[in-house]
């Protein structure tokens, strides 16, 4: 019967078509408990994101932390970089999904 702030240590190589549908249900129903967890009952959330976080947890949960802190050098993304650059025909610029880079450019805290 405590509330106390949320830790979550992310993880994630993300979700796979052929895991099924379940699996990208679970990132909703995340990102619905976290709302209710940090608009409802006014708790902290702090995400740490390590080493790769990538896909659907980088897109939900992963980013909806109060405090987003992300472990040095770890690789974070949306997609990986030969996914980019086979959809888009274009080149990824080395090191740009990288926690530095992202951090200087305003993702983690």
């Amino acid at each position: 019967n405590q509330f106390l702030p949320l830790i979550i240590v992310c993880a994630s190589g993300g979700a796979r078509m052929q895991e099924g549908s379940l699996s990208l249900m679970q990132m909703a129903k995340i990102s619905s408990a976290l709302y209710d967890y940090q608009s409802n009952k006014k708790l902290f959330y702090v995400s740490i994101l390590t080493s790769p976080t990538t896909g659907g947890v980088t897109a939900s949960f992963g980013m909806l932390g109060d405090i987003i802190i992300a472990e040095p050098n770890s690789y974070i993304a949306f997609a990986g970089k030969r996914v980019i650059e086979q959809t888009l025909n274009k080149t990824v610029p080395e090191g740009s999904q990288a926690a530095e880079y992202l951090f200087q450019k305003g993702l983690f805290d």
